[in-house]
């Protein structure tokens, strides 16, 4: 999947992203980096919106799975279990969120579970970028539901 499909499938299967102007600058089996501008994203206080920080880092925690289960022909349903959020510094332009794969054995287990059940959950995290700095942190866990299963 290129950054442009997923950008569009993004757009079209999740509206918010849309609103927010999120766009796909990487994605790749190794990382997915996103990026949105301050304007569609902004507080009061002229920085971005926490909501939207949340939901970019999300989004880009969210689309390496799907991409990667995508990869691998796995008909899912990936939706977010849990997430936690930590804030590290005010966002005050654009921002971008970057999430990286899991580990090779972390993996192979989530796939192996989502075989034999048809259901598995991973963690996944991404990372909140500003002004070349880490903003903020997002720690997840995602569960993926194999199409057709019991």
């Amino acid at each position: 999947m290129t950054p442009q499909e997923l950008e569009a499938y993004l757009h079209q299967r999740i509206p918010l992203s849309l609103a927010m102007q999120v766009s796909v600058v990487e994605a790749s089996m190794d990382h997915v980096l996103l990026r949105a501008p301050l304007a569609p994203n902004i507080n009061h206080q002229n920085t971005v919106f926490g909501g939207s920080a949340a939901s970019l880092a999300t989004l880009a925690a969210w689309g390496l799975l799907h991409l990667r289960l995508a990869a691998e022909d796995f008909r899912s349903n990936l939706v977010v279990q849990r997430s936690n959020i930590a804030y590290e510094k005010a966002m005050a332009g654009e921002f971008m969120a970057k999430a990286s794969a899991p580990s090779a054995e972390v993996w192979k287990s989530f796939i192996a579970m989502l075989q034999r059940k048809g259901r598995a959950r991973i963690s996944a995290t991404a990372v909140l970028l500003y002004d070349g700095q880490e903003a903020g942190r997002l720690d997840g866990d995602f569960v993926a539901l194999r199409v057709g299963a019991a």
